[in-house]
């Protein structure tokens, strides 16, 4: 009898396999024969158009580990019609989506486990605003010595990649100078001193509980500077120091003193360390114990050491687990500090730190002043911020209809009965998420005029994860001549007409053009001059909006996958403080899908990053 029932499932089973390889098969046939009719010609050989060579297409079982980044842009511009060139010959629609089906499915089918390395992240110092938030919280002394350091460098977006985190000559004199400053600013405030040394004898002229409670004290000291327990080894050279000290006559407070400036002045405090002998490694790889992942949370979450609470759960060996570091890290959010991930990633990812430097021009925008621009900032904060702590939907950093405004903006923005200095959120009818922030309208502009080619360009590198190439040499400005007068728009499509403009310009115009109904400093317009605004725009593979709010439907629905991934990748990046590699493609791609299900809730990005592979393991450096 049961034979009987499973037959026709087996049938079934059998022609659906027959029919799934019948299609593969269409599709690697069909796939090969567009890539000769359509792609060959000019990206083959050394002399490849743009320097995009897809012959490793022609070989079927080719390693894709090298092409990922080159599959993913082809998939992305066949999808969008942006290639072949609109005047080279073109497949129809039937040969365009089986060539994307089959890249896709080539590019599925590649596999991650064999490649999906943890990576290794170079050694790094802590960068100027960890130094400064990492001494407040281990001294409750909030100096801000680190503003006189020299600037960290900037890698991938962030301020915090080993790779460009150098140490100059003059840092390393920076360093001693501030622990020493540190170190005597403590032993000055009575709060600042309980708080680093905690111990206190019983009987202060008992010798044995005098250097029993020192003992206690340095030991607890360094503890929370290294962000560990301190080694045998590392416990003598500090005792004997002391002891070298005692014996030169010092008091206890010069050599309390001392002990604080010499552990400030350590490697194990001014580096990121994670360090394991050979024998914990297993292939190449080892699980970060429980008082490295507490750093990397907290430096990821909070730009500063660990607290009370994590190195508890590290000492009880209780942060190792994927659940215990989501739930750790959920709760991380909800602290005070967590306004440094907001700071960073506004100030970063979206470039607001940038803002400081953009001066519109005072005769035509009389207006603006330094009250509004701080404003206009932090606006923007205020909604990654209520995002974050709410755990609401990423995607409302592209369509949220509400908004953050002090007396200042709200007059800015037109709207009435509101005013003074604290901030209030408001719902909006015209505007929608960051684009229409005044932030980041002013951050694409000139000073005199607006700038299509900024704000699409802005879009694509920062929000689609699309930057454009760089403009190919020679290519003219737009011309002053008579014969470009007109409207911005009329100038834009003259210098479209140069082909080796078109290619970008059609992409990032078509972006820009959507936002011209605000000005330079992000003033709902019009009229540009005498001139009718005409916000209507196309974007390739046809989707047409009329405005900027039809614009942002069309990037929070139809690009919301761009845009996590994007986002994935920027925090991601951020997190573990290292450029991605073709290993991470499938973890991002992990995080994207959780991201997903999670109908884009911003927690579900976090706890995707924490229990990746990258952020919880080490691969073994050379």
């Amino acid at each position: 009898y049961w034979m009987d029932s499973i037959t026709p499932a087996l049938v079934v089973l059998c022609v659906c396999l027959l029919a799934s390889r019948s299609h593969a098969s269409e599709l690697a046939e069909v796939g090969a024969q567009s890539l000769e009719i359509y792609c060959y010609d000019c990206h083959t050989g050394d002399g490849a158009e743009g320097g995009i060579q897809v012959d490793f297409l022609q070989t079927p079982d080719a390693d894709l580990g090298d092409h990922v980044e080159v599959m993913e842009k082809m998939i992305r511009v066949l999808k969008e019609r942006q290639m072949p060139p609109a005047d080279a010959d073109q497949p129809d629609d039937r040969q365009r989506m089986a060539l994307v089906e089959w890249l896709e499915s080539r590019l599925h089918a590649f596999d991650c486990g064999a490649v999906q390395s943890p990576g290794r992240v170079t050694l790094r110092r802590l960068n100027r605003v960890e130094y400064d938030n990492t001494v407040r919280d281990l001294t409750g002394l909030d100096l801000g010595l680190a503003q006189s350091f020299p600037s960290d460098d900037v890698g991938h977006g962030f301020d915090n990649i080993g790779d460009v985190l150098t140490i100059p000559p003059i840092l390393m004199e920076k360093y001693v100078d501030a622990a020493v400053e540190i170190a005597q600013r403590v032993m000055q405030d009575a709060d600042a001193r309980q708080r680093v040394f905690p111990f206190q004898p019983e009987n202060p002229d008992d010798l044995e509980q005098v250097i029993d409670s020192v003992r206690k004290n340095v030991r607890y000291f360094a503890r929370r500077a290294f962000r560990r327990p301190l080694t045998e080894e590392e416990q003598d050279r500090i005792f004997e120091f002391m002891r070298g000290r005692w014996d030169e006559g010092w008091d206890p407070e010069q050599i309390q003193q001392a002990v604080i400036a010499l552990v400030l002045s350590s490697p194990h405090f001014l580096f990121h360390v994670e360090l394991a002998d050979d024998e914990a490694y297993l292939e190449g790889v080892r699980k970060l114990n429980d008082y490295e992942l507490a750093s990397r949370l907290s430096y990821f979450l909070w730009s500063s050491m660990p607290d009370d609470r994590l190195f508890e759960l590290a000492e009880r060996g209780e942060l190792g687990t994927p659940e215990q570091l989501a739930g750790e890290a959920i709760r991380m959010l909800q602290d005070p500090k967590a306004e440094a991930l907001v700071q960073n990633l506004a100030g970063q990812w979206l470039q607001l730190r940038q803002l400081d430097r953009m001066s519109p021009d005072p005769e035509m925008f009389p207006q603006f002043d330094d009250a509004l621009r701080q404003a206009a900032k932090r606006e923007t904060e205020l909604l990654l911020r209520e995002i974050m702590v709410h755990n609401r939907s990423v995607l409302e950093l592209l369509n949220a209809d509400y908004t953050f405004v002090n007396g200042r903006l709200a007059r800015h923005y037109g709207l009435d009965g509101i005013e003074g200095e604290a901030f209030r959120k408001v719902s909006l009818s015209d505007r929608r998420g960051v684009l229409m922030h005044a932030s980041i309208l002013l951050l694409t502009s000139n000073p005199t005029r607006t700038s299509p080619v900024k704000r699409g360009k802005w879009v694509l590198d920062n929000l689609l994860g699309e930057p454009p190439p760089p403009p190919p040499p020679n290519v003219p400005e737009l011309s002053e001549s008579a014969e470009t007068l007109g409207t911005l728009r009329q100038q834009m499509e003259q210098h479209r007409a140069n082909p080796n403009c078109a290619v970008c310009h059609n992409k990032m115009d078509a972006l820009g053009f959507g936002l011209e109904n605000f000005d330079v400093v992000g003033r709902w317009r019009e009229k540009d001059g005498r001139y009718a605004i005409d916000p209507s725009g196309e974007l390739p593979g046809g989707r047409k909006f009329s405005g900027p709010i039809e614009l942002v439907e069309i990037l929070s629905q139809e690009k919301k996958t761009e845009f996590a991934r994007c986002l994935a990748e920027r925090l991601l990046t951020y997190a573990l403080g290292r450029g991605l590699t073709v290993g991470d493609r499938c973890t991002v791609s992990q995080i994207v899908d959780q991201l997903a299900q999670s109908d884009y809730r911003f927690h579900a990005l976090i706890e995707g990053i924490v229990t990746s592979p990258p952020f919880m393991m080490q691969a073994k450096g050379d």
